[in-house]
């Protein structure tokens, strides 16, 4: 029963997150008259036709605003994590040298390679 009633939450909780901008007008859709009547910024100005949409406009901005700052906050400490949890270990290593040795041949006689490959073009 526990675990239920603690899904339920956490399933809110993340719709909830999510949705914000859902409950924000579906909010101002259920108020709608409360809004118009005590809320909105323009009542003063009836020609705009505002009906609360002023109010419903601020309120959408801030959850927006909201939303921005909290993700911004969650890359934040999810580079913190990747900081903090790995370790930092560096460890020198003594050069190794290696010792290259030819094998040793006599040379009978020097061979020209190269007058017998290249052959200019003839003009004629």
């Amino acid at each position: 029963m526990l675990q239920r009633l603690l899904t339920i939450c956490l399933i809110f909780t993340l719709i909830g997150s999510n949705f914000s901008r859902f409950f924000v007008c579906a909010g101002y859709e259920v108020n709608k008259q409360y809004i118009i009547n005590n809320l909105c910024i323009n009542k003063a100005r009836p020609e705009l036709h505002c009906n609360g949409r002023c109010y419903l406009a601020k309120k959408l901005k801030q959850a927006e605003e909201k939303e921005k700052k909290q993700e911004r906050e969650d890359q934040k400490n999810r580079y913190q994590e990747a900081l903090t949890t790995r370790k930092l270990s560096i460890s020198f290593k003594a050069p190794v040298y290696y010792k290259i040795t030819y094998p040793q041949s006599p040379i009978k006689s020097p061979v020209n390679r190269a007058s017998g490959i290249f052959h200019p073009p003839q003009v004629g």
